[in-house]
């Protein structure tokens, strides 16, 4: 379904313009024009995680579509941190909670034609591999919305224990995007853990093409993990591992 074109608040418009000269100036980010997909196509954007600022250089090459991040709750309601993912329209994921509302809007907003990010890795990646394991809620979602998966990688991006500290690191970041995965063969069976699992570590495999590391071979994330169950409400058996996206 497309996306009801719609311009962005007042708000968003400043916070727009300042994330601009952060990605350009600040950090130097060096990006794609655009993104490969048609201007009204919902999909589900994933990439490796090195700092808090990722989402914001997407946030530039996406220009006046908002990408909707899971991002993991961490700042009690009514903070200025908080306010401030508000305003970007996050979708806020309680970490160790059992609500699986945050994947039905992501599901929600990928089907009417918006654009979901997700962070596969859950967390900030501050090992020397290239990526930690994932959890393949991702997959999950882009199967239910019926939309395609679009492959990022990150390189440069500048990390800090504090969250909001790489606002003021100086940085040379490069973006790049891989072409769309068109998981259509596979639609209606996002059930199937077995399936989930295995285009999860597809998916992931693109992103470390992208960053030249082709013999990257990612893992799964715990044991025993299932997709959602009859009869559960469209429950994810584990919603912890689905729901610490960041």
């Amino acid at each position: 379904m497309p996306a009801e074109r719609r311009s962005y608040s007042l708000l968003q418009w400043f916070f727009y313009f300042v994330n601009m000269f952060l990605v350009r100036v600040m950090w130097r980010a060096k990006l794609p024009d655009k993104l490969p997909i048609p201007d009204d196509q919902g999909a589900m954007l994933i990439c490796n995680h090195r700092s808090s600022i990722d989402p914001c250089v997407i946030q530039v090459v996406a220009k006046r579509r908002l990408v909707h991040w899971l991002v993991a709750q961490l700042y009690k309601p009514g903070t200025f941190i908080a306010r401030m993912l508000d305003v970007f329209e996050v979708i806020s994921v309680r970490k160790g909670g059992n609500d699986v509302s945050p994947l039905r809007t992501a599901i929600r907003r990928a089907s009417a034609g918006e654009l979901v990010g997700m962070f596969p890795e859950g967390t900030i990646n501050t090992t020397d591999d290239f990526m930690r394991a994932i959890r393949p809620g991702a997959v999950v979602v882009a199967l239910r919305a019926k939309v395609p998966v679009l492959p990022c990688y990150l390189d440069g991006s500048p990390y800090h224990r504090i969250p909001w500290m790489p606002v003021f690191m100086l940085s040379r970041v490069k973006l790049t995007i891989g072409d769309p995965i068109d998981l259509s063969e596979y639609y209606g069976q996002e059930r199937d853990s077995e399936v989930v699992n295995r285009l999860a570590l597809m998916c992931v495999k693109e992103i470390a093409k992208l960053a030249g590391h082709d013999d990257f071979e990612p893992q799964i994330a715990g044991r025993g993990w299932k997709t959602w169950e009859k009869g559960e409400a469209e429950q994810p058996s584990d919603d912890k591992q689905e729901q610490q996206q960041d």
